[in-house]
């Protein structure tokens, strides 16, 4: 099944101005029912517990990304809904499965399962969960993705992984499509795109154009050496958006993204964003596509205006159907 996911809104950020805490799903369906009208066909949220570097100041406010999925299911009615990714370590991976399962149930069949080898190592420390070497993380990662696609499709799946197992389980209701899609992030060429040609439905990788270049060919040789077809993976990249009605107003919502991540380098910013007015974003969507993604996925840094939003999402949809 490969990931349904073309156009894809990530909310990293959960303090919008005048927002309380009580009003904040509200908004959230504001921001998600606004981005599925206008074209964005999966709505991903972070799977984080403090806020990130980059995003900002770690104190600010963070929701646990299945709850906030759960909300939404309820609130929208088209986009898929998935974690951009889910980290292994912070949940038994039969029970993610099971999270999972019962998201896809609620929203009728709209749930992707975003997961990668978690990385954040002090909210770890801050709430107790371990956090292994990263070989472990990658042997704790694969056990995911079997337990995963075992429990999704079978009506009693037994896994022996190397760290995990489940025996004779049981994941009543099933999943509506008869599974669900798996989407593994990360743009690791060893470990990561290995495991996405093994088992994923959809790869979400980082970086520039050169390097998503590099990335799908690395891609490519693991699929060819597993015998798969590449074709059978939605290819994606996230990044930074910065859309105005003019460039000097894109590059203003540069500014608060700058803002936010005053520690990030100049250029690693510029790296991960594509900036410009509707007519200035066609050439950057063509050759990310070009590069050989299929699809490509975006957080807005005034993703609270939802005029902004709907115009990102009727700008990319008309240019990833040309």
């Amino acid at each position: 099944m490969k990931a349904p996911v073309r156009l894809g809104l990530q909310i990293p950020n959960f303090n919008f101005e005048g927002v309380p805490p009580e009003r904040l799903l509200d908004k959230l369906t504001e921001i998600a029912t606004t981005a599925e009208r206008s074209g964005f066909d999966t709505i991903f949220v972070m799977d984080h517990l403090h806020q990130i570097a980059g995003v900002g100041p770690s104190t600010n406010w963070m929701l646990e990304g299945n709850t906030a999925l759960a909300a939404l299911a309820a609130r929208t009615s088209t986009a898929s809904l998935g974690l951009m990714v889910g980290g292994v370590t912070y949940r038994n991976p039969a029970l993610m499965a099971k999270i999972t399962t019962t998201i896809d149930v609620l929203s009728g069949g709209r749930a992707i399962l975003g997961i990668g080898a978690a990385w954040f190592e002090g909210e770890h420390l801050a709430y107790g969960y371990e956090f292994p070497p990263i070989a472990e993380r990658f042997e704790r990662l694969e056990d995911a993705l079997r337990i995963a696609r075992a429990m999704f499709t079978q009506e009693e799946a037994t896994v022996e992984g190397t760290h995990h197992r489940v025996e004779k389980v049981l994941n009543n209701p099933r999943p509506i499509r008869g599974d669900i899609p798996i989407v593994v992030g990360g743009s690791g060429e060893r470990k990561t795109l290995r495991l996405v040609a093994q088992y994923a439905d959809g790869s979400n990788v980082f970086g520039d154009l050169a390097q998503v270049r590099h990335l799908m060919g690395v891609l490519e040789r693991h699929c060819e050496a597993v015998g798969r077809d590449p074709a059978e993976i939605a290819k994606t990249r996230l990044g930074t958006l910065a859309i105005g009605r003019t460039h000097e107003d894109a590059e203003r919502k540069l500014d608060l993204a700058r803002s936010r991540a005053p520690e990030l380098p100049e250029d690693r910013l510029r790296m991960f964003s594509t900036v410009g007015d509707p007519d200035e974003l066609g050439e950057q969507v063509e050759a990310l596509l070009d590069a050989g993604l299929d699809g490509l996925v975006f957080n807005v840094p005034d993703v609270d205006d939802l005029e902004t939003v709907a115009l990102a999402g009727e700008t990319l949809a008309r240019l990833l159907t040309r």
